[in-house]
């Protein structure tokens, strides 16, 4: 009885202690400066010291790295990691490759595995064409390679031949319904049946369907990748379809603002924009 009573209070005034500092820890996140917090980010996701006043323009990387890691990045509920996948998407799609290969790294070090990295940089494929999407690969499989990651990476794929359209469908169909068979209806010798049975097998059946990446997840970077590209019809569409998944707009805002350093203020604001006009679907 003794050992138990010894223990209980133990338990008594260690775990509210606990809680307080784990809160306090919270508290000081919430309260450090930029400065400080750009350091902290920056070591977490490159490994290196950020705001050294070395380099050839030592002020555009004072004012960049202090406005990305200390003010972009404490900007909205995304976790580190989402935030480096956003911004692998947003950069693949640019094609700025320099700078995709160390955010693909970057991506890594905070915990996204190369299959989950893999499964972003492919979802782009639909969007920016296969062109840019193995250009952007090359770049993350250097990433890989210099990391001693056997490639290639694990299958994910999770469609035959014959079942590509019907599992595709099936993910499409709760999110867009028949919008873009409607749209298409008015080409001529049937090619707007092709369009649309090419989106529903290749975009949705073929992509994402895979493994690695839930539908939510897909629909978000879809439209960062969207908001890259300045396309405003779609960008409405997948603001449905964002929704429809599970995905708040507070989500959808933290994304677009996590994008502008990447893509800058009138891309990311207009997709904002779009974004405010859409209404929750039922």
């Amino acid at each position: 009885m003794k050992k138990l009573g010894l223990s209980l209070l133990f338990v008594f005034f260690t775990v509210p202690l606990m809680i307080a500092q784990n809160s306090k820890t919270e508290k000081e996140e919430e309260s450090m400066d930029r400065i400080e917090l750009c350091k902290e980010n920056y070591a977490k996701l490159f490994g290196g010291e950020a705001l050294t006043g070395e380099g050839t323009d030592p002020e555009l990387m004072d004012i960049l790295q202090k406005f990305i890691f200390g003010e972009v990045f404490k900007t909205g509920n995304l976790s580190i990691k989402t935030r480096e996948i956003i911004t692998c998407v947003a950069l693949a799609t640019m094609q700025t490759l320099p700078q995709l290969k160390a955010h693909a790294a970057a991506a890594l070090n905070v915990g996204v595995t190369p299959i989950e990295l893999r499964e972003a940089v492919y979802q782009c494929a639909p969007f920016i064409g296969f062109p840019k999407t193995l250009n952007a690969v090359a770049t993350m499989n250097e990433v890989f390679q210099e990391r001693g990651i056997t490639l290639p990476l694990e299958t994910q794929g999770t469609v035959s031949e014959n079942s590509r359209y019907a599992k595709g469908f099936d993910i499409q169909n709760p999110l867009y319904g028949a919008e873009i068979r409607e749209a298409l209806q008015s080409l001529p010798e049937g090619m707007g049946e092709d369009i649309s049975r090419f989106l529903t097998e290749m975009c949705f059946g073929d992509f994402y369907t895979r493994n690695a990446l839930d539908v939510k997840t897909r629909e978000l970077l879809s439209i960062c990748v969207l908001a890259t590209l300045g396309a405003d019809k779609q960008i409405y569409s997948h603001t449905v379809g964002n929704l429809r998944a599970g995905n708040t707009k507070e989500t959808l805002y933290a994304a677009m603002i996590q994008c502008i350093p990447y893509i800058g203020f009138p891309n990311a604001l207009n997709a904002i924009n779009i974004i405010k006009t859409v209404d929750i679907p039922e």
